[in-house]
């Protein structure tokens, strides 16, 4: 991951050449960027439907990439996004470092950034939209001491390693187990990705097969990990996920997962939009936005 940062970073100032001199013809258009890391995930699909609606209610035009969780590809957006006239861009970085360099890109262009989901850990952003993702995972971390009664072997499976969401829901999380007895006996990325989690939680479950509880850092990650259970009929493993995807709500409601954070990714978009609406009119807007968090049981 240094290796890739490093290149981006020299790519940026490359970049920086041909744009840094550049006026930003997106001054007092009425379009705003969004860059989302991916439309493979329904959490940022509803994010990108949550700002497209806002943005058509407000009467401004969305232009919308997506990064297909690729550092490289966010970059080569950001590029691309700042020639389009666009007054502001909202990102949801696929890894808070990397995404510096885009950010850069955009500082460069003299176009103000507003990232959403996910921190951007570099260049100057004019807000930051989230949910507390810390006081998400400590949630879960409670609710799951409180089902297993502290006692028993749990796993955790982390997202994109680098990612804030990753990184403060882990955080969170432990936070929410500390004391308990609980044993963590396993903590393996599976990049938010359903797929992934599946097959890391099978390799998880040839070494340990005494599990009491898993917590998965996402909805789509928590979903393979309960086929993965579900195929070595370990049903009575609870498992807890995070996002309240549609199919994460329904899986609570068949008993299949134990619990889900809620998000509310719409509305992640929406005041996104309106953040930026804001930004762009010259108003003063908070470094951090937080948007309200439940758990979801059934």
């Amino acid at each position: 991951m240094k290796k890739i940062i490093s290149m981006l970073m020299a790519l940026t100032l490359s970049l920086g050449i041909l744009t840094g001199c550049s006026s930003n013809d997106g001054a007092g258009s009425k379009k705003i960027g969004l860059i989302v890391s991916t439309l493979n995930n329904p959490f940022f699909v509803t994010l990108k439907e949550g700002a497209e609606a806002k943005a058509k209610e407000l009467g401004y035009e969305l232009v919308v990439l997506d990064s297909q969780n690729d550092p490289a590809k966010e970059v080569s957006n950001m590029e691309d996004i700042t020639t389009k006239g666009v007054s502001l861009i909202l990102l949801n970085p696929v890894d808070s470092d990397a995404a510096a360099a885009s950010v850069q890109i955009a500082n460069g262009s003299s176009i103000p950034v507003i990232t959403l989901d996910r921190a951007a850990n570099g260049g100057k952003v004019e807000t930051h939209i989230a949910s507390d993702n810390i006081a998400g995972g400590k949630m879960a971390g409670e609710y799951v001491v409180e089902q297993l009664g502290g006692k028993g072997n749990i796993v955790e499976l982390e997202g994109i390693a680098g990612s804030s969401a990753a990184r403060d829901r882990g955080q969170g999380f432990e936070q929410g187990i500390k004391g308990s007895g609980l044993n963590l006996v396993s903590k393996q990325t599976a990049d938010f990705d359903r797929t992934k989690g599946l097959s890391v939680m099978e390799n998880i479950l040839q070494g340990n097969s005494d599990i009491k509880a898993v917590f998965a850092q996402n909805d789509e990650m928590a979903l393979g990990a309960q086929k993965a259970l579900q195929d070595k009929k370990m049903t009575d493993v609870l498992i807890v996920g995070f996002d309240a995807t549609d199919d994460a709500v329904k899986a609570v409601k068949e008993g299949k997962l134990g619990a889900t954070v809620a998000q509310q990714p719409d509305l992640i978009g929406s005041l996104g939009v309106e953040t930026a609406i804001k930004v762009i009119n010259g108003e003063k807007t908070e470094e951090f936005i937080p948007v309200e968090l439940q758990l979801i049981t059934k």
